[in-house]
């Protein structure tokens, strides 16, 4: 019998994500065996009676078929199952009969659009979604007018952004519309490894140059140039484990340089300046016999005095 966390079998179960599962347990919407769940609790599905919102999770529910779905998601609908303002949400897209149990992976706001993806799977959803699995996501982007350099060079390093720094990100330009005098757009592919809440949006804002349109064209190495707005499909195989098993580091991660090796020793310090730059006391290599070593350079506070050289 193998014990897991709680939010991992609540999760597993495509209730929600993990951290929503977190939340349930502090909330006290979960009990074990009639008593309140704690937060770290390990628990079996098939040995302990685990209740969530006063509903029994079965174990052959784990076992069922899990669903994976991306979908092109349109302008003007919401990345949530449901929504209190009676806006579209994402699931209005799929049929019926796929939707029970689906969730956003991610979010994507009101008046972006793009790939997302939909799934039953909570252990799936975390591994795309956190940043610490270093699945990227790619974004087409065109912002009002046109910034200097420095100013994308400070949004690739990260900013501040209600006191927290954003993560390193991607930023390449592709072209743009504005001339000197005038206004125009700039185009831009954005890459970012973390999915904070109109993220892309607030770091264009921060340097005076709205976002007017925002694309997401991939999920780490998922793309679907063909897929029509509003339209979905299941993911193959082995677009699941390349989601599921990504890069270790994530792109455009700077490795640490090597210093330099200094030219002399430190503690060596050559004597006065003689022809050509060489010192003093520098021997000469062409006096030395053959096999031998030259004689080690002496040092100012090793000369012999003055009286009783030979």
């Amino acid at each position: 019998m193998s014990l897991d966390r709680l939010q991992k079998i609540i999760a597993g179960a495509g209730l929600c994500s993990r951290r929503e599962a977190e939340a349930w347990i502090e909330e006290g919407r979960v009990f074990v065996n009639g008593r309140l769940a704690i937060l770290g609790q390990k628990a079996s599905l098939e040995a302990d009676s685990i209740r969530v919102d006063g509903k029994v999770l079965r174990p052959e529910g784990t076992g069922s078929p899990r669903r994976y779905i991306l979908l092109n998601k349109p302008k003007g609908y919401v990345s949530t199952t449901n929504d209190p303002q009676g806006r579209p949400t994402v699931l209005d897209l799929v049929a019926p009969g796929l939707r029970k149990g689906l969730k956003p992976v991610g979010r994507l706001d009101t008046a972006s659009e793009g790939l997302i993806l939909l799934t039953d799977d909570g252990d799936f959803a975390q591994k795309v979604a956190h940043p610490s699995h270093g699945v990227g996501k790619t974004y087409r982007v065109k912002i009002w007018g046109e910034p200097p350099e420095k100013s994308v060079e400070r949004l690739r390093r990260g900013i501040l952004i209600e006191g927290r720094r954003t993560a390193r990100a991607e930023i390449e330009r592709h072209h743009s519309t504005a001339r000197r005098g005038e206004e125009g757009n700039t185009w831009y592919t954005v890459v970012l490894h973390e999915g904070r809440s109109r993220q892309i949006r607030r770091m264009f804002e921060a340097i005076g140059h709205p976002v007017s349109k925002l694309k997401r064209v991939a999920i780490g190495s998922l793309r679907d140039e063909k897929l029509p707005a509003g339209g979905y499909r299941k993911l193959t195989e082995g677009e699941i484990v390349r989601l599921t098993s990504p890069p270790k580091a994530p792109r455009g991660t700077d490795s640490p340089r090597r210093e330099p090796r200094a030219a002399f020793p430190r503690s060596h310090s050559p004597g006065p300046a003689g022809p050509r730059g060489s010192g003093r006391d520098a021997p000469n290599r062409r006096d030395a016999k053959p096999g031998t070593r030259p004689p080690r350079p002496s040092r100012p506070d090793e000369r012999r005095p003055a009286g009783k050289r030979r």
